[in-house]
């Protein structure tokens, strides 16, 4: 995971497509095809976001798209895997739930090479999990982490019944009931109209408050170097909404 190099690699390339010099790309520009036919051109590779606030509003433009279905589908062709197939840098860390409706990179539009990606059941967390997302903003300067929950969530659903019933569940799917815990002890004090859903808005803000304040993003996040955003996704509209820590 070296995040060293791409700069220069994208000015090389980018230089090499400007001066016509990669022949694929030459024809792309003058609107042609290897065969004479006529071809979409390409869109340029935008540059990478370095602030919080630049990289927040570059997913929330990519989620509009997807909520519209006008997609640009950034960055998703050989020549954006031969950029970043020896270096990295990512604008952005999402940790998100394992439900195969929820994947960040569809859900923003963005593109190989823009995101670290985790996915845990109810975007529950521990060590190993904590350390994966730590890894982007204390190695790369990755300047953004989104919690995304989504509606209509299994793992909390589960969790939330398991917890309610006194009934645990089998094998380590126990283990995200324990770490979804409080955001259960939340719900029952105040559970709303849609307890489960409570819960699953419960557990965003617990987890990207609990990120935001960890001794080693926490300084990240004081000298604004990094930004923490607790969203929820719904399944029905596309649409990603900002519960806490939208960088302003």
């Amino acid at each position: 995971m070296d995040t060293a190099g791409l700069p220069a690699r994208r000015t090389v390339l980018a230089g090499a497509l400007a001066a016509g010099t990669l022949t694929t790309g030459a024809l792309a520009l003058s609107g042609c095809s290897a065969a004479g036919a006529p071809k979409a051109t390409a869109a340029a590779p935008q540059p990478r976001p370095d602030t919080p606030r630049a990289a927040f509003a570059r997913l929330m433009e990519g989620n509009a798209r997807w909520v519209s279905g006008n997609l640009d589908h950034p960055d998703r062709d050989p020549e954006r895997r031969e950029l970043v197939a020896e270096a990295q840098n990512p604008y952005g860390v999402v940790l998100s739930c394992i439900d195969s409706r929820v994947a960040p990179e569809l859900v923003f539009d963005t593109g190989l090479g823009d995101l670290y990606v985790l996915r845990t059941g109810g975007q529950a967390i521990g060590p190993v999990v904590t350390g994966s997302v730590e890894y982007g903003p204390m190695t790369g300067g990755t300047p953004l982490i989104v919690v995304l929950g989504h509606q209509r969530c299994g793992a909390i659903e589960a969790a939330y019944k398991s917890l309610k019933d006194d009934a645990p569940l089998p094998g380590n799917l126990q283990a995200i009931v324990k770490a979804v815990e409080p955001a259960y002890r939340l719900t029952v004090a105040n559970p709303g109209a849609d307890p489960v859903d409570t819960m699953i808005h419960q557990q965003i803000r617990i987890t990207a408050d609990e990120l935001r304040a960890n001794a080693d993003l926490a300084p990240l996040v004081k000298k604004g170097a990094l930004a923490v955003v607790g969203a929820y996704y719904s399944l029905d509209t596309g649409k990603v909404d900002v519960l806490t820590g939208a960088p302003v």
